[in-house]
């Protein structure tokens, strides 16, 4: 026997044993491939809007916080939900690599890579004509941007892990049952539902399966389901419970609305399935009236459509009725029947239908695989071309449309620019373009959400502290003060309110708003900088330092802000303990090399430490890094005289003269 007779018969007993032929390694390398490509934008994102919710959240931060996630929910601050299998994945990471965005977008790319393979695998064991393409289809559609390139939607892709491997193992365990099966089967169920309690309907699809399947569902078939049903309306009901303990959302629609929203919103998915463009983070809501029988159209066109299939399942096969009946019951919790928070702002979201989504395309991908199959070799290759193409665009479109969770600025942009009246669009980006150091562009955002909801306080808060960063501070307190009548315990706006206070050295006047606000909230880290700022400002650095320090352990993502150090440092100096201080304004040099107010610092730290020479380079240093245009020595002046260090301000004024 030869040589590579040989090898050829190992291979062969290989893929026999693992089940892996070279062709499946290839496939499988393509949908890794393909999700890298379509998502690379992603990995150079940051957190955005709701992302908030774990990233600044002390349990998450703690090292104690695993506790508080599963056995006591209510200890994070802005989460709803009971899904403590998200949560520990964020707060796991964070132990490994901190607050470094790309890490946890990573992981999301890897989690969606994943469930396009087990898609695949799923697609063939249920003998769907074009398995692989359905897999690489689900990979790189633009509909799951949302849930990909987004970190907090991570329970989207977590719970479709668990849904997906469920539904692979209810399928061995219905053609080989056995105790070990049935149990692993309902376990990744429960691990489902702690995900995302959305794949609540896992049982009622099985129960689809079975009908396409054998034509009939059994009473075994719906026995043996029965405990996955109770379990999950148990998980479920106490998910909703805890939900509405802390947001309760009562939209008041009647059934026939309920029924119009739903009829609407699935051919609405339906169309962004077959042509995914202009897709919006924010849908604009439609009108609904019960009253107009055009409305109606969307209910009479689906019970048309259902009605069709079952009449034709003979002579098309079961095939297209099951894809429609798993669509429509995989989406039916967020169909508006049920009133969730989300509703407010719009009656459908891209991320909906990330497991959904897969009884259209299987429909698609197999009518259309099946078909080709009978064609002439020229038909079949034309297929083919076709079927790369449209892998290219869809890649393409999810390239384009992961770039828009970039930073909150492009999120909030793309939101207004395709949903001008969602609600509080405007408000979060000015939020985002004053965080940027956009004052005017933040200001004119905050002013737009101001004229959309003039009877809230957040666009009046934001206008307060615009204004603020541009020193009017009159306008400011009348703005922020129109925000604490509204709502007295604006957190935000007393805040600022406060930093007004202390910009106009009316320290006792901020001093009793910081505190304020603190009352309020112990936890909030901005009061305690604040408060620990102007304690120094006023000569009572023990006192300040104890707030600052507070807030390093409050907001870790505050550690990374230079200012927080150089305030430390300059406290510590003023209470003699020096080599506290040069601990401190090293953290902040290291933070911003190439910024001025630490090496001013380090300059004074060591004149106090009588080392006159090092302190003469790194005033040079601090100088060198203004250069020579006018403006910029201005503003060196001008800080130069805030810290009371006259002469070195003098010097600068007379150089930009």
């Amino acid at each position: 026997m030869s040589v590579g007779g040989a090898g050829r018969r190992l291979l062969e007993r290989a893929v026999a044993r693992v089940g892996v032929t070279p062709y499946d390694a290839l496939g499988a390398a393509v949908i890794v491939a393909l999700v890298g490509a379509a998502y690379a934008p992603a990995l150079g994102g940051g957190f955005v809007w709701d992302d908030v919710i774990f990233s600044e959240e002390p349990v998450i931060l703690s090292p104690g916080g695993l506790w508080s996630i599963w056995f006591s929910p209510g200890d994070i601050r802005n989460e709803g939900h009971y899904w403590p299998i998200v949560y520990t994945t964020f707060w796991l990471e964070h132990k490994l690599w901190g607050l470094a965005a790309a890490p946890y977008h990573a992981l999301n790319l890897v989690l969606h890579a994943v469930n396009a393979l087990l898609v695949w695998r799923l697609a063939r064991r249920l003998d769907i004509p074009g398995a692989w393409l359905l897999g690489a289809v689900f990979a790189v559609h633009p509909l799951h941007v949302e849930s990909v390139a987004w970190i907090i939607e991570r329970k989207d892709l977590l719970s479709g892990l668990f849904y997906l491997t469920a539904v692979l193992s209810w399928i061995g365990f219905a053609q080989k049952p056995s105790i070990g099966g049935y149990v692993r089967t309902l376990a990744l169920f429960v691990a489902g539902m702690l995900s995302k309690s959305v794949v609540v309907t896992l049982p009622a699809a099985l129960l689809v399966w079975h009908w396409w399947h054998a034509g009939r569902v059994t009473v075994a078939d719906a026995r043996r389901l029965l405990p996955f049903f109770a379990v999950g309306l148990a998980i479920a009901w106490a998910d909703f419970d805890f939900y509405a303990s802390r947001e309760s959302v009562d939209l008041g629609y009647s059934l026939a609305e309920r029924t119009l929203i739903a009829a609407r919103a699935l051919w609405f998915y339906a169309g962004k399935l077959v042509w995914p463009t202009d897709l919006a983070v924010i849908y604009p809501r439609w009108t609904i009236d019960a009253a107009n029988p055009l409305a109606w159209a969307f209910v009479l066109a689906a019970a048309t459509l259902a009605a069709g299939l079952w009449a034709a399942r003979g002579r098309i096969g079961r095939g297209p009725l099951a894809g429609a009946l798993y669509f429509a019951v995989t989406l039916a919790p967020v169909l508006g029947f049920i009133d969730y928070g989300y509703m407010q702002f719009s009656f459908v979201a891209d991320r909906f239908q990330y497991l959904a989504g897969l009884g259209i395309l299987a429909v698609l991908v197999g009518t259309v695989a099946e078909a080709s199959a009978r064609w002439p070799p020229v038909g079949r290759a034309t297929v083919r071309v076709a079927a790369v193409l449209a892998l290219a665009g869809l890649a393409t479109l999810t390239w384009r449309q992961s770039g828009v969770y970039r930073d909150e600025i492009a999120l909030f942009g793309h939101i207004v620019s395709l949903s001008p009246a969602a609600r509080d669009a405007h408000l979060n980006l000015g939020s985002a373009l004053l965080a940027a150091g956009r004052v005017e562009d933040g200001i004119e955002a905050s002013r737009i959400a101001a004229e959309q909801r003039p009877e809230t306080a957040g666009p009046l808060a934001n206008l307060g502290r615009g204004l603020l960063a541009q020193e009017r501070f009159d306008e400011a307190e009348a703005y922020l003060r129109q925000a604490i009548a509204k709502e007295p315990r604006h957190l935000s706006s007393l805040q600022n309110l406060a930093e007004v206070h202390r910009r106009r050295s009316r320290f006792e006047r901020a001093e009793a708003a910081y505190r304020r606000v603190l009352e309020i909230d112990p936890r909030y880290a901005l009061a305690h900088a604040g408060l620990g700022h102007m304690l120094g400002q006023t000569g009572r650095h023990e006192e300040g330092l104890e707030h600052m320090e507070r807030v390093v352990s409050l907001r870790p993502d505050l550690s990374l802000v230079p200012a927080l150090y150089v305030q430390m440092a300059r406290s510590a100096r003023e209470l003699g303990r020096l080599d506290e201080a040069e601990a401190h304004v090293r953290q902040a040099i290291a933070l911003r090399p190439d910024h001025q107010e630490p090496l001013r610092e380090m300059a004074e730290l060591r004149t106090a430490q009588g080392l006159g020479d090092e302190a003469r380079e790194y005033r040079r240093r601090a100088r060198d890094l203004v250069g020579d245009d006018p403006a910029a020595l201005h503003s060196f002046a001008e800080a130069l005289r805030k810290e009371q260090r006259l002469d070195d301000a003098l010097g600068a004024y007379r150089e930009a003269i």
